[in-house]
């Protein structure tokens, strides 16, 4: 085992799209829906959120909240998701990182963001967990 497991190659392509899309958003449910999107597309976390029916737009509106919030993008964000990502698996003595990981991290970094973009997109953190915990039997 490392002591900091890398990213597959998947999740190096989530991270570096993450990079380049979280910067620009305006709220914290705002990197949510971005990171969502980037995820649904990649790897075993996207056969998860697309096996739950998530597409691409969502099926009702996202608030969005500007009232003085701080995105959570002040810091390195991606940094950060990427290290939770790679604890996961460190956890799991796996030599690298996935999707999965990355999602995981994201639900986790994000709480209460993070869900009420899923339910947005007609799902919710636990059918998310529990079609994660699916595909690792």
């Amino acid at each position: 085992m490392t002591d900091h497991p890398s990213p597959d190659l998947d999740a190096a392509l989530v991270l570096g799209m993450a990079s380049t899309a979280i910067p620009f958003a305006l709220s914290r449910e705002a990197e949510a829906e971005r990171w969502l999107r980037i995820l649904r597309l990649h790897g075993e976390a996207g056969v998860a959120l697309q096996a739950l029916g998530v597409s691409e737009a969502a099926l009702e509106g996202v608030a969005e909240h500007h009232e003085a919030e701080d995105p959570i993008g002040s810091g390195d964000i991606v940094a950060r998701v990427g290290d939770a990502a790679a604890l996961a698996a460190a956890r799991r003595n796996a030599p690298c990182f996935g999707t999965i990981d990355v999602l995981v991290a994201v639900i986790d970094v994000y709480g209460t963001e993070f869900n009420h973009v899923l339910r947005a997109h007609g799902t919710d953190r636990d059918e998310v967990l529990e079609r994660i915990e699916l595909l690792a039997a």
